[in-house]
């Protein structure tokens, strides 16, 4: 009886998720944000990300080492290229600073950001680990912009949204940058005229936070002029706006100026998609700001003659805690809301929104805890559309035990 030959052939075994980069230098003392990308998610969705001290052999989180959870307000990350998964790991200076201060003691320098998938397939939770190891914010840490600042260099810094003839140049404007790493930032000015499309907050993020094959869906709008410069590692830099003669100002109606920042090269932050290499330099983890500017008469020319004046306390008054904290301004014209914020340097302390029909507030108790420290006033009126009407100067005061 005759046999016949057969042969058993396997089916490729499915590729393991794998995240690139594996590890980074992040900034002991500030914010460090890191574009990663998992590859090969397979029938895998994230659901959490955890930042701790010790991992097991699963990658998993060692109970009570946690750092921190990654909020899901903050959470950018996003399917990519049908099996991958791009995320945008902004570590927070408090977890850093908790890193930093159990190597003090003793510890590692080196944390961990863990990012946990489950299967749609009922197989075992993955637990994929990023080593974060405690550097200075210098050449050796991932290019990527931790606060960007758009402003006027006018007398009046005060006024939201400077009001110009079409025959008079705006304001000179630029950027204050803060930054990690070293490297090239490049980009481009441009405008966003009347009856443009708005850009979304997905226009308004630079180009290396988002995957490759979304980049060029950004809407564009007028080119004003481009930039590049090489970033020193000393974590400031002001980038100077073009010439202002040269922003557009012959069609009335308000217009937006943006800052878009283009991906470079970075060999500190690039990440392996399996198929090729992302450049990452210039990622963020924010939208970035925008600049306005009205060319014509004010779309509310009643207010360019009003003055928003700060009422009680005065300037530079000192309250005795045992009373009541009451604050009163000056009414405006059209306001729909008041806007009162209360600061202790960069520090936002206290917030409240309130109707137009008031023109006072009395602050809870949780800001007397704020006694003996230098804290700043400030209101803003609102109009019906949501737009700043008119904003007052911040004003100084203390609180006294």
């Amino acid at each position: 009886m005759a046999t016949i030959p057969f042969a058993i052939t396997s089916l490729p075994a499915a590729q393991a998720l794998t995240v690139s980069p594996t590890g980074v230098n992040i900034n002991t003392f500030g914010a460090t944000t890191v574009f990663l990308t998992y590859i090969s998610l397979n029938d895998y969705q994230p659901v959490e990300a955890i930042w701790c001290g010790a991992i097991n052999a699963d990658q998993s989180c060692v109970p009570g080492t946690v750092y921190g959870r990654l909020p899901k307000r903050s959470d950018r990350g996003r399917l990519s290229g049908g099996n991958n998964y791009t995320d945008i790991m902004t570590i927070p200076p408090s977890v850093a600073r908790k890193a930093y201060q159990d190597a003090v003691k003793g510890s590692s320098s080196e944390f961990f950001y863990v990012r946990r998938f489950v299967s749609s397939a009922g197989l075992p939770d993955q637990f994929i680990a990023v080593t974060c190891r405690l550097a200075g914010g210098g050449a050796r840490v991932p290019l990527a912009l931790t606060n960007v600042r758009l402003r006027f260099e006018t007398a009046r810094p005060e006024q939201p949204i400077p009001v110009i003839d079409r025959s008079q140049p705006i304001p000179p404007f630029h950027a204050e940058i803060t930054y990690n790493g070293t490297g090239r930032l490049k980009g481009r000015w441009e405008v966003v005229l009347p009856g443009d499309i708005p850009p979304t907050q997905e226009d308004l993020l630079t180009e290396a936070t988002l995957p490759i094959e979304q980049r060029a869906l950004q809407q564009r709008y007028s080119v004003i002029d481009r930039f590049e410069t090489y970033l020193m590692p000393t974590g400031r830099t002001v980038i100077p706006g073009p010439d202002p003669r040269k922003i557009p100002r012959g069609t009335d109606g308000l217009h937006l100026i943006l800052f878009r920042v283009e991906a470079t090269d970075d060999k500190e932050g690039d990440s392996e998609t399996g198929i090729g290499t992302v450049k990452t330099g210039g990622v963020a983890g924010f939208s970035l700001p925008v600049l306005r500017y009205y060319v014509g008469n004010s779309p509310n020319s009643s207010q360019s003659k009003q003055e928003l004046r700060l009422l009680k306390p005065l300037a530079n008054a000192s309250l005795p805690i045992s009373q009541g904290l009451q604050f009163r301004w000056g009414p405006i014209a059209n306001a729909k809301f008041y806007r009162l914020a209360i600061h202790q340097g960069e520090q936002l302390v206290l917030s409240a929104l309130l109707n137009a029909n008031t023109t006072s507030y009395s602050a809870p108790p949780l800001l007397k805890e704020q006694v003996g420290k230098p804290l700043q006033w400030q209101v803003t009126a609102i109009g019906s559309d949501g737009k700043t009407l008119l904003q007052s100067p911040q004003q100084a005061f203390t609180i006294q035990p």
